[in-house]
């Protein structure tokens, strides 16, 4: 890929929202840079990652950490695994720099997870900081902002 269109960028979303629901995760974890971070803050409007708690703030490490651990065949709580299935939006670009090959999303979607008797229905909007890095896309900036971010959660296995 050159320069990417803005069909490439919404493909890209989709994509990387059907990897997750396809359990593809070792695929997922491939379309980030070394550097990146997937963040998702804890309040409304939240500026600050590093000094704020968050309900996530995970570099490439915990990114990878979590799939070792969901896919591990020793994690007895993932017995049957939980599945998820993401409802987007079209998504929006907000930003396109095609000389530095820096790209940004902006994406609502709805996220439902389930695991034997139970179900979660979560609403966020995905804001995806993208870079062409030798001829294909990468994330270098993931930002998950759940609608109700406020509410008290019980456990959320899965990839948002």
């Amino acid at each position: 890929m050159t320069t990417p269109t803005r069909d490439d960028l919404i493909d890209f979303v989709y994509e990387e929202a059907r990897m997750l629901d396809d359990g593809r995760f070792d695929e997922w974890l491939d379309l980030w840079t070394h550097d990146s971070y997937y963040w998702m803050p804890l309040d409304y409007n939240q500026e600050d990652a590093k000094h704020v708690t968050s309900l996530l703030h995970e570099d490439a490490f915990m990114r990878k950490l979590r799939v070792e651990r969901f896919k591990g065949e020793r994690t007895f709580s993932q017995k049957p695994k939980t599945r998820c299935h993401h409802v987007l939006n079209r998504p929006f670009i907000d930003h396109m720099d095609e000389e530095k090959g820096e790209y940004v999303t902006h994406t609502a979607f709805h996220y439902v997870e389930t695991r034997l008797d139970d179900q979660i229905l979560l609403a966020a909007t995905a804001r995806h900081e993208l870079k062409l890095i030798e001829g294909k896309l990468k994330i270098t900036h993931k930002r998950v902002d759940l609608l109700n971010s406020d509410a008290a959660f019980g456990n959320i296995q899965m990839f948002l």
